[in-house]
């Protein structure tokens, strides 16, 4: 395995507070941006297939919009019922005021 880092999004597209949907290949993630600090995890809610980005944000959790389930969205961390997997997280740094993801890929 081995780690590629993709450029994603400008620091401009994402305030705070906000997530936003991105793609890479036939991944669906979703971007974070909590006070300033960026975070990635699956977009998919592992309970049900909806986009968490189509839920609500608050604060570091994320409520997926079809059954209300939670995930920490700094840690992947499932939070409540109905959901009991957590998301897949992903790294993330800032290069040149854009967010780079990390995918590992074989």
């Amino acid at each position: 395995m081995s780690e590629v880092w993709h450029s994603v999004c400008a620091l401009d597209e994402i305030q705070a507070g906000t997530m936003l949907p991105i793609e890479i290949g036939d991944m669906h993630i979703a971007i974070y941006n909590i006070d300033g600090e960026y975070f990635a995890t699956d977009n998919v809610c592992t309970h049900g297939f909806a986009l968490l980005t189509d839920g609500f944000l608050d604060g570091d959790s994320v409520e997926c919009a079809l059954h209300g389930g939670c995930f920490d969205v700094r840690t992947g961390k499932a939070q409540c019922d109905p959901v009991d997997v957590d998301l897949r997280t992903f790294q993330t740094r800032l290069v040149n005021d854009r967010i780079e993801v990390c995918i590992e890929e074989a």
